[in-house]
């Protein structure tokens, strides 16, 4: 049976599918998807902590299905900008598991991932399979995965 990892870039994949559809990603949908395939061993949900009712019942949710939910503080800059990505810490653990892995599943837009998916595959030989908004992905991040699925209708609430 296939080993796969999923690696789900919570706040791309909210903000991208909310300004292409204006709905929310369905993270069950996905994961009985996956399950179909071969066996989920590792599943991380990389998130911002805001601190409210409703994320935490989100965050619930993702570990009931499976997902291990990472969480960093919500950084508000002086000059109002904010602050919260998961880029490296996405990455340390990819390249931890990859060798361990027939699959590598990443729920994300971001085009700096290309670098990294390039890498796993040649380094692991592992697929490399990309979820996200079609016209809110980077074509690197596309480019670089062995599979690109877009996210649409199909995978929305």
């Amino acid at each position: 049976m296939k080993k796969i990892a999923l690696f789900a870039d919570v706040q791309n994949i909210y903000y991208t599918t909310r300004q292409a559809y204006k709905r929310q990603f369905n993270y069950r949908k996905l994961w009985q998807q996956l399950s179909g395939q071969g066996e989920i061993v590792t599943a991380y949900a990389y998130a911002i902590e805001r601190g409210d009712n409703q994320q935490q019942k989100f965050q619930d949710a993702l570990k009931h299905l499976g997902f291990e939910v990472k969480l960093k503080p919500f950084i508000q800059r002086c000059d109002g900008t904010a602050k919260g990505d998961w880029d490296v810490g996405i990455t340390i653990d990819i390249m931890e598991i990859a060798p361990q892995v027939d699959t590598i599943v990443l729920l994300s837009g971001d085009g700096d991932f290309a670098i990294l998916l390039d890498k796993v595959k040649q380094t692991y030989a592992v697929e490399t399979v990309g979820y996200g908004v079609p016209k809110l992905t980077a074509k690197a991040l596309i480019d670089a995965c062995t599979v690109f699925y877009p996210i649409d209708s199909e995978l929305l609430l």
